[in-house]
């Protein structure tokens, strides 16, 4: 497979829920090759997204989850792009507080997107949201987590609309049965490799978080 690559922006901004707010940033990825991409999140900004679209045709926003900061620049990003953007239902409940409108599609276990050559294959991963979503790519040997999975562990499951032994459910089974050197593409901080954070999930049990 030729020219298909993924490229990381990173947007800055804030993440609001249960009445706090914080300063957060966001790893959105653009995937494909020279004439056409997809983009995984939609967060904060859209002019730096757009700079790395780089006028590509757009096949989809696909939206790993609907907090806001991943989400916010959604309308923004598909009115510039005439891309269609995909969601989970179970996420709909968080999508309503940021945008009047619904997203164009919904998501579900097992869809897949195919561009530049690659398949990215849906998994639903609910826990740190009832929608959440990961996407997979056996030929880019990369899964892309949103925040669902961490270097270091699972993603946030203390607030609203979360639970901890549900996204401990979906890393054992969506995603540490995938391929050791997959390459685990986070929405917040650094890459990480199923093989590494696989042998630490009795300690995520443990510790409760």
């Amino acid at each position: 497979m030729t020219g298909v690559r993924c490229d990381q922006v990173v947007t800055a901004g804030t993440f609001s829920l249960d009445g706090g707010t914080w300063d957060v940033e966001n790893n959105v990825w653009v995937v494909g090759d020279d004439d056409e991409c997809v983009v995984i999140d939609a967060a904060h900004d859209a002019k730096p997204i757009l700079e790395a679209v780089a006028g590509r045709r757009v096949g989809a926003v696909l939206l790993t989850h609907a907090h806001d900061d991943h989400i916010r620049a959604a309308a923004e990003l598909c009115a510039a792009t005439g891309a269609p953007s995909y969601l989970h239902p179970g996420d709909r409940v968080l999508w309503d507080r940021v945008h009047a409108s619904a997203p164009d599609h919904e998501l579900a276990d097992g869809d897949v997107f195919e561009v530049g050559g690659a398949r990215l294959q849906t998994l639903h991963t609910p826990g740190h949201a009832p929608g959440a979503c990961c996407f997979y790519s056996e030929e880019l040997g990369a899964v892309f987590t949103g925040d669902t999975l961490f270097q270091g562990g699972p993603g946030a499951t203390g607030r609203s609309f979360s639970d901890f032994p549900t996204i401990i459910d979906s890393i054992r089974e969506k995603l540490l049965t995938l391929p050791p050197g997959t390459v685990v593409h986070t929405g917040h901080g650094d890459d990480t490799t199923v093989g590494a954070e696989a042998p630490d999930l009795q300690t995520w049990i443990q510790r409760g978080h």
